[in-house]
């Protein structure tokens, strides 16, 4: 453990998985730094959910309460038909019987709770702004970063004995390892994204699954409670469509309700009013359907990559947050064992690689809207009068765990021990 406590990690990028890795580091004895690309802080995003196996880490770290009280404790999941039909409906997080919640939560909350946690207990300069990876070197002790500025000048270069690469979709460090990649794969359909002030619907803690990306897809869930004193909440939707042009990845994108808004004109129901609600959208953003085969490798002598950096997937399912988090606590935990970091590191791609390979590729085919397309199927896209002579109720059950069980957070996944203690 001496050998541990002498270690310094240079985490590259201050995101969700960079935050919560130096939290766990800092849980662990372990010192480190983290060096931000952007200038400041600023809140970015719109919604996502935090699964029950994340929601256990982050709870063992510290910010569990902190991020209750920011988003909603999700109580159920449900399906729709685009005509309306209720197909299928499950409990969610503690409502289920886990010992954690599913929580929906704005992506700028958890930022600001993982970022203000990361100040607190490592320091006010904890995170160094400014800082863009523009390339690494490695020597037998020693694995060194580049730097430059917002605008491109170059910066004091920054050594120490690994380097932890969490810095995107766009990372440089798996560029650099990786340079003959194939080029990113896009699914054909493009998320529309956007946030708006809703009235509560159906339990006031629900996710709605509706329609299928062929006729109009879309999620939708709040994220924010009581925001105003007529009760309203922040409402996080996120529509899929079949779209052919092919986009560089930018969370920010922004968009209009016209790209989008002709699939769901006619789907004005006594549970929710969707067309009203997506044309009172405050922002609206654009996303294609982009991921990457899972890599050969993620680690290089002194070198690794997490979260996104190492696993882009698309954002489906909620697992994109997750993963990383789950990824950040695995590598904490084997760094504070105190034996050779670099040997770690390749550990951590032993026990990591994998599992997010197959989550990545359960994305593709095992969504769980899934099975609304099942139904659509074989209802010839027309209103069904019993679901029951449709699809079995233990058919729609096991959809869903399946893919629990892929994404890591079934009821017997969190049974076992965890990697945070």
């Amino acid at each position: 453990m001496e050998h541990a406590k002498n270690l310094e990690v240079i985490i590259v990028g201050a995101g969700i998985g960079g935050l919560t890795f130096a939290l766990a580091l800092d849980q662990v004895g372990v010192r480190c730094r983290l060096y931000e690309g952007a200038a400041e802080f600023k809140p970015l995003g719109v919604g996502l959910n935090l699964l029950p196996h994340a929601m256990r880490t982050l709870t063992e770290l510290g910010v569990g309460e902190r991020l209750a009280a920011k988003g909603v404790s999700t109580r159920e999941y449900c399906f729709y038909t685009r005509h309306g039909q209720r197909v299928y409906s499950e409990p969610r997080g503690r409502f289920a019987g886990y010992d954690w919640p599913q929580l929906s939560i704005h992506r700028a909350d958890l930022h600001e709770v993982l970022f203000d946690a990361v100040r607190e207990r490592l320091g006010e300069d904890a995170v160094i702004f400014g800082h863009r990876c523009v390339g690494l070197e490695q020597a037998d002790d020693v694995a060194t970063v580049h730097f430059a500025d917002p605008a491109g000048a170059r910066l004091a270069s920054v050594s120490g004995p690994i380097v932890i690469a969490c810095d995107g979709v766009h990372s440089v460090a798996r560029k650099q390892y990786h340079p003959n990649e194939a080029t990113p794969r896009y699914e054909g359909t493009t998320q529309y994204r956007g946030a708006t002030r809703w009235k509560p619907f159906l339990t006031g803690a629900s996710m709605v699954y509706f329609g299928t990306y062929e006729t109009g897809k879309l999620i939708t869930y709040p994220m924010r409670d009581s925001i105003d004193e007529d009760g309203n909440q922040l409402i996080n939707w996120v529509i899929e469509l079949s779209k052919d042009s092919l986009q560089t990845r930018d969370w920010n994108r922004q968009s209009n309700v016209e790209e989008f808004i002709g699939h769901f004109e006619h789907a004005s129901f006594d549970w929710l009013d969707i067309p009203a609600m997506l044309r009172a959208a405050d922002v609206i953003l654009e996303y294609p359907m982009i991921d990457q085969d899972p890599l050969p490798f993620w680690t290089s002598g002194r070198v690794t990559l997490l979260g996104d950096a190492a696993h882009p997937m698309m954002p489906r399912g909620s697992n994109g947050a997750a993963q990383a988090i789950i990824d950040a606590i695995t590598l904490a935990n084997l760094l504070a064992a105190g034996g050779d970091p670099v040997a770690a590191l390749k550990e951590y791609e032993a026990i990591r690689l994998a599992a997010t390979g197959r989550v990545v590729l359960a994305n593709r085919e095992i969504a769980p809207d899934a099975i609304l397309r099942v139904v659509d199927e074989r209802t010839g896209g027309h209103p069904f009068t019993r679901i029951e002579d449709v699809i079995s109720t233990d058919e729609l059950a096991a959809w869903q765990e399946r893919y629990r069980k892929v994404a890591g957070f079934s009821a017997e996944d969190l049974r076992k021990p965890s990697t945070a203690s």
